[in-house]
């Protein structure tokens, strides 16, 4: 007998919805986060591991703390490592009333060893002596011991990690090679929810929406609902065609990683609620193929190029919006009316002009049931930069931007 279909499976819709529901109230509480909290999301279901990778004060920890912490019945674990964290404070420090009796023995409970989701926060400053542990840890969810004897199998589901660099030598670069899915996150661009956020320190928040999702309901979407979706021979052949496309740009992933790759695409059909692959499930991985950042928009062209017809031309006008921004950065320090003449002669048009484009390309998309995420993503860029000619060019008050907008 065949894998259980996952619309046949009772729970798999209700945990569908359910993680749908958690991304979107997470998406609404951590501002220009959508496409991040639906790949973490994502990542989790595939049972593989994430990096998140920005600078400090982007909210890494938080969001992951919030994500976890939606899944009822999960053992959470996390922390901060340094150069000199013990493998003991990670997996099990060493039971000292045992010890005093003459066993030596570690307490598991609370570590690592126990955790069925963790976060993992500075990941590349994994100490020299606790490597080894965390690799097993990552790559075949089992704890060796200090004392020898058989290994610990831990239930791990997947981890989340977070770093406000890249890994500087080759022993932490094996880690990093054993995170499938790397995402990167800046300080917010939109001014108007710069003040939204600003606001939101000085004001009692209303109690948040929070759905929940059982641990038996993940465990069970990640072993048995997630596997069965489908693969079409098309996706397989879009699959190939995309690595051609990378190696001719020079840009090549393990075999390993590919394979992994797939899981990630079931993940992403399942949280959508389909019982197959679709190529705008293809769009994820514009975190998975690269190794610097650098690499990052190369990989995402090719992607989108492949997967949506109307990502061509929005990447093209992505380009327009930070040329833009770029003129308006090295402008600074010009005079107010240096700057209006610019909006008025170059930059409102070009900016209005890419905003109605954008909002026909979407129609469109919608129209044909294709992905919208990449084109949403490069108009949120749009309003961005339009809030910051009206803010730093015009001198408009940022918290009534958004009306403007």
């Amino acid at each position: 007998m065949g894998p259980q279909d996952p619309r046949e499976t009772p729970a798999a819709p209700d945990t569908a919805a359910r993680l749908r529901a958690i991304g979107d109230e997470l998406s609404d509480r951590f501002y220009e986060r959508a496409d991040v909290v639906r790949t973490l999301l994502v990542t989790l279901l595939a049972g593989q591991h994430s990096l998140v990778l920005g600078p400090p004060g982007t909210a890494k920890s938080e969001l992951a703390r919030e994500l976890t912490g939606r899944i009822v019945g999960a053992s959470y674990w996390e922390i901060l490592l340094s150069k000199f964290t013990a493998p003991t404070r990670m997996f099990g420090p060493v039971d000292v009333a045992a010890l005093a009796r003459g066993e030596y023995r570690q307490i598991y409970e609370g570590r690592a060893t126990t955790a069925h989701v963790a976060f993992i926060d500075e990941i590349f400053k994994c100490s020299t002596a606790a490597l080894n542990e965390t690799l097993g840890y990552l790559n075949e969810r089992i704890y060796h011991p200090e004392s020898g004897g058989e290994p610990v199998r831990c239930p791990l589901i997947g981890a989340i990690t977070a770093s406000n660099e890249l890994p500087e030598g080759e022993d932490t670069a094996a880690i990093y090679d054993r995170l499938l899915v790397r995402i990167e996150v800046t300080y917010l661009e939109d001014p108007s929810n710069f003040a939204a956020l600003v606001r939101s320190a000085v004001r009692r928040p209303a109690a948040p929406k929070r759905t929940t999702v059982e641990l038996a309901a993940l465990r069970h979407a990640v072993d048995e609902a997630v596997p069965a979706v489908e693969v079409p021979d098309a996706i397989v052949d879009a699959v190939c065609t995309l690595r051609a496309a990378l190696r001719r740009k020079e840009l090549i992933a393990s075999d390993r990683r590919w394979r992994q790759a797939v899981g990630l695409l079931q993940a992403s059909a399942y949280l959508d609620g389909r019982p197959a692959v679709a190529e705008s499930d293809l769009t994820v991985l514009t975190h998975v193929l690269w190794d610097s950042p650098a690499q990052r928009p190369t990989v995402e062209r090719e992607v989108l190029h492949l997967v949506n017809p109307d990502a061509k031309e929005a990447l093209d006008l992505a380009d327009t919006i930070d040329e833009l921004e770029t003129q308006l950065d090295a402008m600074a320090g010009q005079s107010r009316e240096a700057l209006s003449e610019w909006v008025i002669k170059k930059a409102h048009n070009q900016l209005a002009t890419a905003g109605r484009r954008l909002e026909r390309l979407r129609a469109e998309a919608v129209g044909a049931g294709r992905s919208t995420t990449a084109i949403d993503r490069i108009a949120g860029r749009q309003r961005a930069v339009r809030a910051r000619v009206l803010t730093e060019a015009l001198g408009v008050d940022a918290s009534t931007v958004q009306a403007q907008l």
